[in-house]
């Protein structure tokens, strides 16, 4: 079941003053980082905190009034345990559940009941937590620390091929002057042209510490529309590019071609891994943009975030490389540089930001986290 899009004026306006009476009563809330639902006495949602606004994917004002069990496909579940606390079997109750949502990811959360024994009009009052909200964070710091890792590592040992192979391709150039017999130029010219690719290998590697950080105001749906309409030109048939925008997300400071650099990345090498279902015509690759909020990124918390997602319906990441694909030469194509995802990373990383991967057979999604104003 999915949330009213529409009310009468009538509706609206009572839907209105109710989100501005919950938000008096209780804004205090919007501070936690758990997710907290209010339920009035028929299990309607009275206030829904910004935690809560960001795991279930809609504002105050669409929730405000709405059977909080109605949202999901197994909500009966919900429905048991407001009949326990009505019954008040209980004043403080721990489970752990699996939300199920139309067209969407289930919710597995860890669940806290709590009925407020003396306010009958207030009976219960939930805080939800993502089981996998710990995980996610362990991960996004030794994505962090890798990265950071990576990059010095990077550095350096670019620093140290660069000199010795501007010297074995002077070389190669010198010996082919002295060379009478023209065969062996052949060899030659294969030293020049491999010294030639590892300097382009370099640069590449070395390309986001020497350019500036150019700073301007972004508009991340712009960013979109620049890679959407790069990835049709090379995909004319077969690839089909979805926009779901939410287009409230404010301008930001930031580098637009690092971002758009960064996103091409991401979104070409998702094409990539769809050239099966582009040959088939069925190939989707869709781009999400959504406010979050209370959200942590990179050990630091932030008000609000802009999430966007690039999704497609391919084959999923190899097991063997799942866990180490933002570093550097790691390539699950043969013939790919194993750089892509290692410089788009970066380049979010330069804007406080960070890149996380979910993917299984049929599904695999970018998430990339940038902090907003």
């Amino acid at each position: 079941m999915a949330i009213k899009s529409f009310f009468s004026s009538d509706a609206r306006g009572k839907a209105r003053e109710a989100e501005q009476s919950s938000r008096l009563r209780y804004g205090g809330l919007d501070f936690l980082t758990s997710a907290i639902i209010v339920l009035d006495e028929h299990a309607c949602i009275e206030f829904a905190n910004a935690s809560a606004e960001n795991l279930l994917d809609f504002s105050l004002k669409a929730l405000v009034t709405q059977k909080f069990s109605g949202l999901f496909k197994n909500g009966q579940v919900i429905d048991v345990l407001f009949a326990e606390a009505q019954l008040r079997q209980f004043s403080n109750k721990r489970l752990d559940l699996i939300l199920e949502r139309p067209n969407r990811e289930p919710l597995q959360l860890h669940s806290i009941v709590t009925v407020l024994l003396d306010d009958p009009r207030t009976p219960v009052i939930l805080e939800l937590q993502e089981i996998d909200q710990q995980i996610k964070m362990g991960r996004e710091e030794r994505i962090l620390d890798q990265t950071q890792a990576n990059r010095e590592l990077i550095r350096n040992l670019a620093h140290e091929i660069k000199n010795p192979l501007g010297g074995i391709r002077g070389a190669a150039q010198l010996l082919e002057l002295e060379l009478d017999n023209f065969e062996f130029h052949e060899y030659t010219q294969v030293i020049i042209k491999e010294a030639d690719r590892l300097q382009t290998l370099v640069d590449r590697l070395l390309a986001p510490h020497r350019r500036p950080h150019l700073v301007s105001d972004v508009n991340i749906h712009e960013v979109c529309e620049r890679v959407r309409s790069v990835l049709l030109a090379e995909y004319p048939r077969g690839l089909d590019i979805l926009r779901d925008y939410d287009i409230s997300v404010p301008e930001f400071r930031g580098d637009k071609e690092q971002l758009i650099q960064a996103l091409l990345n991401i979104a070409h090498n998702a094409a990539q891994a769809l050239r099966v279902r582009i040959q088939a015509g069925d190939a989707h690759l869709t781009f999400v943009t959504r406010i979050a909020r209370q959200v942590t990124i990179a050990r630091n918390r932030y008000r609000l975030a802009l999430e966007l997602r690039v999704i497609d319906n391919g084959p999923g990441i190899a097991e063997d490389i799942k866990e180490r694909i933002f570093f550097p030469l790691v390539s699950g194509r043969e013939g790919g540089s194993g750089l892509g995802l290692t410089l788009a990373q970066t380049f979010v990383q330069q804007h406080q930001g960070v890149i996380e991967c979910e993917s299984r057979p049929g599904r695999t999604e970018f998430k990339i986290m940038l902090p907003l104003p």
